[in-house]
């Protein structure tokens, strides 16, 4: 007996070479680093329960095998205490707490793998970094970084799509269809697994994974189908995407470091919502060169679409946008024909005669873009780039939508970066539309304002089914996309059909309360709201006003209540006013007592759902307790301000 347990143990000893615990700040959340017999694990608790069970590490690259047979080497805990400020995001003031563990460990080459985890109160951060004294650079051909997730789990998510669907072969895009509470056991749509960012409901809890810190030294990742056993793990871009062109292995100087993929993790989805994990362990790439506005903007392509881009249509939009206050106006695709270079000018100094700046759209070009829509080869080449950047600087243009980029390579990566930093150079941020998931970026490219990356407003132009989904499309964003980077989703509608004229077009099926909501509840420093000469007088004088005078940045925010596709409550804090919003995508009434405690005794407005479905408006009372009750319609809105 005695015979059989000691070598048990010696079994033990040889299997479990080194094992490491971390814990965030507050000691709730405990990641453990393993190494059994040479294979490298991690698992993670929070508060005692397990939310990732042991999944897999490692990775695979031209220095060799980074999944097996590693020795340990090292390991090394330092605390990071660090505020920093983020002037366009969903909170200003960041203090980020953490224990980061490194852990160095080498494979039969006696090359370098470090295995970094970066631990706060609600987020794990997870990165490699890549050491030889053999070479001077590295391709990593697979991550084998995995999540096993509990049984009973269920998927909040979007699936990644192949290079070259979709309208002009334009896709992917980040426009798929989200899945809600799907079994992990089901497959992705598309048999490629699902774009960042991805909840997960477990039966403790919720979970985020996420990824950040991506710039032109690496490639986007997304999460590839489970395995029979559950555990989810990255996979790099398809093939198919960019028409074929570009590597899906990045290659960079080493030390390499890889993109961060984190996990944010809360029993209830508050810590999703507040979550800081995308910005907290990447750093800017280079100084800001003028202090960049956000705002408010007119729109005239989203209603009157593409016939409106002309030199009439565009005066009344700017003219809408100086009656409303809104700092610019942005003129879409096609000015470059249906306006013309020649008329850019008068029209530009027209809009800054009535204090409006100007955005203007461009097509990404490249190989891997059949798109039609001009301006087109002004932003795919650095000689081009500067030349047209030049222009609108000499012209006093504040800003670029670029469109229809189709992959996430590290090519494709390098093209953002090169645009964010020749934008730069001459004074321009930046809007990408049909476009990656930005990784970091409000930080890491300080022009970077905002990104669509999502099935934003344009469809509900498109597709009356989509416009159906409006309501649902509001509670799954904020715990998903916007959860970790602003999102140019394009809100507020007051036209009975989303068309120039209420004759035609898709119906709008949710309350004007909805569509005022949604300018609070869709974080982004620039809003492109869709609102129309004719509203002005067909809403009453609160609802103008609220659009008036809407904040477009926040010094905090708060989930407050909801639940992904049924409802959602967000307040955010614009200095000392706050604005609680909240939608219902349910089809009763629903009735719910707001907790803000921070207000109580507070007098407060309220525009809120009128039984004929218009915003009604009225002042109330938090009372003592900092509670207020609230009744929304279906596929209804309010807002507390």
């Amino acid at each position: 007996m005695k015979k059989t347990t000691l070598s048990v143990c010696f079994m033990l000893i040889s299997l479990v070479m080194f094992a490491q615990k971390t814990t965030s700040p507050d000691g709730k959340l405990v990641l453990t680093l393993m190494l059994d017999d040479g294979v490298p694990s991690y698992t993670v608790d929070y508060d005692g329960k397990v939310f990732l069970e042991k999944s897999p590490l490692g990775l695979e690259a031209s220095l060799g095998d980074f999944t097996k047979n590693l020795k340990f080497v090292d390991s090394e805990i330092k605390n990071i205490n660090e505020k920093y400020t983020l002037p366009h995001a969903k909170v200003r003031e960041v203090n980020y707490a953490a224990n980061e563990l490194t852990a160095t460990f080498v494979n039969d080459k006696s090359d370098s793998l470090d295995i970094i985890f970066s631990v706060s109160n609600n987020d794990v951060a997870q990165a490699y970094r890549l050491r030889s004294n053999k070479t001077r650079f590295c391709t990593v051909f697979a991550e084998k970084t995995g999540f096993n997730f509990p049984e009973e789990t269920t998927k909040f998510a979007t699936p990644q799509i192949q290079g070259g669907e979709g309208w002009m072969q334009s896709k992917p895009s980040y426009e798929e269809e989200y899945v809600f509470e799907q079994p992990m056991d089901v497959p992705s749509r598309f048999g490629l697994g699902y774009t960042f960012p991805a909840l997960f409901h477990l039966k403790n809890g919720w979970v985020l994974l996420s990824e950040t810190g991506v710039s032109s030294r690496y490639c986007g990742t997304r999460l590839g189908d489970g395995s029979s056993d559950g555990i989810f793990t990255i996979a790099f871009p398809d093939k198919s995407e960019n028409a074929g062109a570009g590597d899906v292995s990045p290659t960079a100087p080493l030390p390499l470091m890889t993109s961060w993929k984190t996990i944010t993790i809360g029993e209830t989805l508050k810590p999703i919502v507040e979550t800081t994990s995308a910005y907290n362990t990447v750093k800017p790439l280079y100084e800001p060169s003028i202090n960049y506005k956000p705002g408010r903007s007119t729109w005239s392509w989203i209603l009157w679409q593409d016939a409106s881009c002309n030199y009439e249509d565009q005066k009344t939009f700017i003219n809408l946008a100086a009656d409303m206050g809104y700092e610019y106006i942005l003129i879409d695709a096609l000015w470059d024909v249906q306006i013309g270079y020649e008329n850019m000018p008068p029209l530009i100094r027209y809009a800054q005669s009535k204090g409006v700046d100007v955005l203007l759209w461009y097509n990404s070009n490249g190989e891997w873009n059949n798109a039609p829509q001009g301006p087109r080869n002004r932003m795919d080449t650095s000689p081009a780039r500067e030349k047209e950047m030049a222009w609108m600087q000499s012209l006093g243009v504040k800003g670029i939508k670029v469109n229809f980029f189709g992959g996430d390579k590290q090519v494709v990566m390098k093209l953002y970066e090169d645009i964010l930093t020749d934008a730069n150079k001459y004074g321009l941020f930046v809007n990408f539309h049909g476009t990656t998931l930005p990784r970091g970026w409000e930080r890491m490219y300080p022009n970077h304002f905002t990104s669509e990356a999502t099935l934003a407003s344009e469809n509900l132009v498109f597709s009356q089914a989509f416009a159906d989904k409006e309501a649902q499309r509001s509670t799954i964003l904020p715990f998903t996309r916007n959860a970790v980077s602003a999102t140019d989703f394009g809100p507020v509608f007051f036209n009975k059909r989303f068309a120039k004229t209420d004759e035609h077009g898709n119906i709008r099926c949710t309350t004007d309360a909805f569509q005022l909501a949604t300018s609070v509840l869709y974080q982004s420093p620039l809003q492109h709201f869709g609102i129309v000469p004719e509203n002005l007088s067909q809403q009453p004088a609160y609802v103008i006003n609220f659009m008036k005078n809407v904040p477009v940045i926040w010094n905090e925010s708060v989930f407050v209540d909801g639940y992904p596709g049924k409802y959602v409550v967000i307040a955010r804090r614009n200095g000392n006013k706050w604005y609680i919003t909240g939608t219902n995508a349910e089809t009763d009434t629903k009735k719910i007592t707001l907790s803000l405690p921070w207000l109580s005794g507070s007098n407060v407005s309220v525009i809120y759902d009128k039984k004929d479905r218009t915003a009604g408006f009225r002042q109330a009372k938090i009372d003592k307790k900092g509670n207020i009750g609230i009744e929304i319609e279906p596929l209804g809105g309010f807002v507390i301000y």
